[in-house]
């Protein structure tokens, strides 16, 4: 059995790649129990994000079982993802698992989100029944691991997430926020960043657009902002300057048709827009447009590059700390690997102990002396108990097999009589 860690992301994957291999978020439940029985894992869990798509399990699969599940259910050659496809066993799983928790494998490095949707992760997979023990153990020291990063390195200090980076590039278009306008599509966490930096910035104005005007409003409330529906954005598009999206949509929502008929109403005025979700919720073609400046959640990496630096020192120190927490992994699976053989041998010495007090006590229903039975048990007790390990000791000292016989003296502390 084995803890396995596999996937694609930002590393080795393009955004496309991406958008095709993600999973939407009301359906990642049957997944999970789909994956369960089709890859014959006994534990599975499932992450997606806009930077990668990963997979956690425990069982006895292969790397060719999960890439034939994956490309099968997402349409993608398994050529193409076997290119960009990684796997991870036993402890470099957990290592792995612990560096994406604390943020040391994102493309913009310590970013506080991914912590959240790693335990979004184990919450949905706790809910599917599909994380059990050795997967429960996993996602806990990941999570240890991620705390004591976050508080004993400086990895968080300075402000690094793409919701920043979409912001910091809108002010490097924008000598002067106060007079632009920006169009938020989504509600989740990466858009409540971005209204949170935009007001940071004292942004003009902030309209929201979301599938249910109940949740943009709480955002509209917070940032006294505009809600609108996704509906409505066609209407609304060309009022807009700044234009950052990000939901869990499987289909764009903005098209080259719609961006273009607002740059006409704008006479075409630039249009600032940042696609942060995977997959894409405004087409590609949209960047032909020439009054258009797009970026994708890739583009942003330079933006960031300056703040990324300031974390790098503080990253050598992090992952002293994933690797300390790593070898707490090995001590506990080694052991748990150990925890069948003492429930396999406290079974056996139970069994031999119950036969003999039920001959002790039939013995004494017999009417025979007692002080024979008790004397009778002890014998019998001791001669069972001994029997096999004195033949397999014996066995073993013939074949020069010293290992055997230097355990038994470890086992049972025999080193000390010999004196």
């Amino acid at each position: 059995m084995n803890v396995v860690v596999c996937g694609i992301s930002h590393k080795s994957a393009s955004v496309d790649l991406r958008g095709k291999v993600s999973f939407a978020p009301e359906t990642v439940v049957q997944v999970l129990q789909d994956a369960r029985s089709i890859i014959n894992a006994q534990e599975v869990a499932l992450l997606s994000t806009c930077n990668r798509t990963e997979i956690y399990l425990y069982g006895e699969m292969t790397d060719t079982q999960i890439l034939t599940w994956l490309s099968m259910i997402k349409g993608v050659e398994l050529i193409t993802l076997k290119d960009c496809f990684y796997s991870y066993r036993d402890q470099e799983a957990v290592s792995h698992l612990m560096r994406v928790a604390s943020g040391l494998d994102s493309v913009i490095l310590g970013e506080p989100q991914i912590f959240g949707q790693i335990k979004s992760a184990y919450s949905v997979g706790r809910e599917a029944g599909t994380v059990s023990t050795m997967l429960n153990r996993a996602f806990q020291l990941a999570f240890s691991a991620a705390k004591r990063v976050r508080s004993e390195t400086a990895i968080g200090k300075n402000p690094v997430s793409v919701a920043y980076a979409s912001v910091n590039l809108a002010s490097q278009i924008f000598a002067n926020l106060k007079d632009v306008h920006a169009l938020l599509i989504g509600a989740g966490e990466t858009i409540d960043l971005v209204a949170k930096h935009l007001r940071e910035q004292q942004i003009g104005k902030i309209t929201v657009a979301n599938r249910t005007l109940s949740r943009a409003q709480e955002l509209v409330e917070e940032y006294a902002a505009e809600a609108i529906l996704l509906s409505d954005i066609p209407d609304f598009l060309h009022q807009a300057d700044i234009v950052i999206s990000s939901t869990a949509s499987q289909l764009p929502l903005l098209g080259k048709g719609a961006v273009e008929s607002a740059l006409k109403k704008r006479k075409h005025r630039p249009l600032f827009m940042v696609d942060v979700a995977v997959p894409r919720d405004i087409e590609p073609e949209v960047e032909e447009l020439s009054d258009v400046y797009l970026y994708t959640v890739d583009d942003l990496e330079e933006v960031v590059r300056d703040n990324r630096k300031a974390r790098t020192s503080a990253a050598s120190l992090a992952e002293t700390i994933i690797e300390q927490e790593g070898q707490k992994w090995s001590k506990q699976y080694r052991a748990l690997a150990a925890v069948d053989t003492i429930r396999a041998f406290r079974s056996s010495i139970e069994s031999i102990r119950d036969a003999e007090i039920e001959k002790a006590l039939t013995a004494l229903d017999r009417g025979q002396d007692s002080e024979d039975i008790i004397n009778m048990l002890a014998r019998n007790l001791t001669n069972k108990l001994l029997h096999k390990p004195t033949t397999r000791l014996k066995q073993a000292s013939e074949e020069g097999r010293d290992d055997a016989i230097n355990a038994t003296k470890d086992l049972f502390d025999l080193n000390k009589s010999e004196h």
